[in-house]
């Protein structure tokens, strides 16, 4: 049974940092690339950043890139998302998603029913 755990999330002030982690577990983690979504309120879930399963390939929204940063540790089964400069629009629920096709740099663009395999969510809070 695959699983994804999320953790870290939690409240902060504007310009303030967080980092999120997804464990996983049910699957060869380091075989397949990853990503994290985010959904706030009333609003539909949203492409954050991608990881190819090496690490080598990265890939952001436009609107986190240059303060965020995704990164993957395979000898623990752990996907990050480091949070800088944290802004009020980052606020939603943050989700990992287990990538089965492998194809990072089109998760921009996927519809999320390619993806079958979520975590539970993190909530991020972000205060002005």
């Amino acid at each position: 049974q695959v699983q994804l755990v999320e953790s870290g999330g939690g409240l902060v002030q504007a310009g303030g940092s967080l980092r999120l982690s997804c464990v996983v577990s049910g699957r060869t983690f380091r075989s397949y690339a990853m990503g994290w979504f985010r959904q706030a309120p009333g609003k539909e879930r949203q492409f954050v950043a991608a990881i190819s399963w090496g690490g080598m390939g990265r890939y952001y929204a436009d609107s986190v890139k240059g303060r965020f940063t995704i990164s993957r540790d395979n000898a623990k089964n752990t996907l990050y998302l480091q949070m800088n400069s944290l802004k009020p629009e980052d606020t939603a629920v943050y989700y990992c998603v287990l990538d089965d096709s492998n194809t990072p740099r089109a998760m921009v663009s996927r519809p999320l029913a390619d993806f079958g395999y979520w975590g539970q969510g993190t909530q991020v809070t972000v205060s002005s």
